[in-house]
């Protein structure tokens, strides 16, 4: 079984990133947006941050999918501080693997604000990038500019899942 978790703030490319990779990659792609319990959705449609403990269910969830998954999997999930992405390999028997989708906030702003349909707003984008951390040496995973052209993150993003599934 190999994990990998794609994170960052909303209109990063969790899902588009994740349905090419696990296509070019022969994994299952799980979107961490759709394991949010509804109270989440709610309170974020209503341009409201969510707090650890609105979280902790979610995370909790995140892990469980990897954890009671066969096979290679990835899933779409903000990770946005350490402690999350420790309580998510806390429930994993194998590594997890974190590739964060990052670009500048003007750039996901643009993003954010041309999707239709989305439960989260621009509104929220300065809040996720206030608690977002970046990974820290000894966690396993790999940063990954979006600014770049879709096929070169694309691309990037499947040379570190390669690396990593000898």
């Amino acid at each position: 079984m190999r994990c990998y978790v794609l994170m960052g703030v909303s209109g990063c490319g969790k899902s588009s990133i994740g349905t090419a990779l696990s296509a070019l990659c022969q994994m299952d792609f799980i979107d961490g947006d759709d394991l949010h319990p509804e109270a989440n959705i709610l309170k974020m449609s209503r341009g409201k941050p969510l707090n650890d403990a609105d979280r902790a269910p979610w995370l909790a969830e995140v892990g469980r999918r990897l954890a009671d998954h066969e096979g290679r999997v990835v899933i779409g999930c903000s990770a946005l501080k350490k402690k999350y992405r420790d309580m998510i390999r806390a429930q994993v028997p194998e590594p997890v693997h974190f590739l964060h989708l990052d670009a500048p906030p003007e750039v996901l702003a643009r993003r954010v604000s041309s999707r239709a349909g989305h439960f989260m707003p621009t509104s929220l984008l300065d809040s996720q990038f206030a608690t977002l951390e970046h990974l820290e040496a000894g966690e396993w995973g790999s940063e990954i500019d979006i600014a770049r052209p879709y096929g070169d993150v694309v691309a990037q993003s499947e040379s570190y899942v390669r690396g990593t599934m000898i």
